[in-house]
């Protein structure tokens, strides 16, 4: 018999399809991989934004996690949106319970709209308790900014911001450079162990659909890693998967504000 390699999502719903847990499910299908999920939350939302979030309870969300990882196990695991402090703790204490390995941290804290999809008070729990379980944490300049306290805007600070993140505890940064101007999109992963530093330089893709990006990019990660490929290779190979994925769903128009990324573009077009 043959066995799958299985990627777990643990996040948001996306009642648009196009981030959240329906992006990553997208995405790790689109990568050779059998996409589990835990939702965290339900979220009313469309291309223009979110108008409304529903937790669900820590409770459901343990039971969640207990009747994926006692059967069927995960071989990587990508975490989104977790909205609380007590969710935060429930997923860190199962993911020490069963002993995950493979850990992509997303550090969702506001959707591409501006809303905020990550209690205040929920972000020290989330530095604490999750990111010295973390494989890789993948956060955009603004999200850095946040989890350092201090303000990034320029290329220049994101090396110092990456190994800066690293001494909270995760084995690797990757710094997401989109927000910065230029006709370069640049990232940088900082793996602390090896002490090496890895620019990832890609042409910015001039496109509305932009929504979903960053959870697209992780989940693309943790499919890598299911794989058995090395974190570095991961993530050059989850790089080039989401730029042909930007440049192929550029074409097409989805509601009357950011639209998805076309997720299955190597499958149809």
């Amino acid at each position: 018999m043959k066995n799958y390699y299985r990627a777990l999502t643990i996040a948001g719903s996306d009642s648009g399809g196009g981030a959240g847990i329906q992006a990553d499910l997208k995405t790790f299908a689109a990568l050779g991989c059998y996409g589990l999920s835990v939702i965290t939350a339900l979220t009313a939302q469309n291309t223009r934004g979110v108008s409304a979030i529903s937790p669900v309870s820590p409770d459901f969300v343990d039971r969640q996690l207990e009747a994926v990882l006692t059967d069927i196990g995960a071989d990587a695991v990508k975490i989104g949106m977790l909205h609380s402090p007590d969710i935060i703790k429930t997923v860190a204490d199962n993911l020490q319970r069963y002993e995950i390995s493979n850990i992509v941290l997303d550090p969702v804290m506001v959707a591409k709209s501006g809303d905020r999809l990550l209690q205040e008070e929920a972000a020290q729990a989330l530095a604490a308790l999750l990111l010295p379980l973390a494989t890789l944490i993948t956060p955009n300049l603004p999200e850095a900014a946040v989890l350092l306290g201090r303000p990034l805007e320029r290329r220049e600070e994101m090396e110092a911001a990456a190994r800066d993140l690293a001494l909270l505890g995760p084995a690797a940064v990757l710094v997401k450079g989109g927000h910065l101007e230029g006709e370069r999109s640049p990232d940088l992963l900082y793996e602390r162990h090896e002490d090496r530093v890895t620019f990832f330089d890609a042409a910015r893709v001039r496109t509305v659909n932009t929504h979903g990006t960053g959870c697209t990019l992780s989940s693309a990660i943790a499919a890598g890693l299911a794989r058995g490929l090395a974190l570095n290779e991961a993530v050059h190979r989850a790089k080039d998967y989401l730029s042909g994925a930007l440049e192929k769903g550029a074409g097409y128009r989805l509601g009357s504000g950011h639209g998805p990324v076309h997720h299955l573009w190597e499958h149809w077009s």
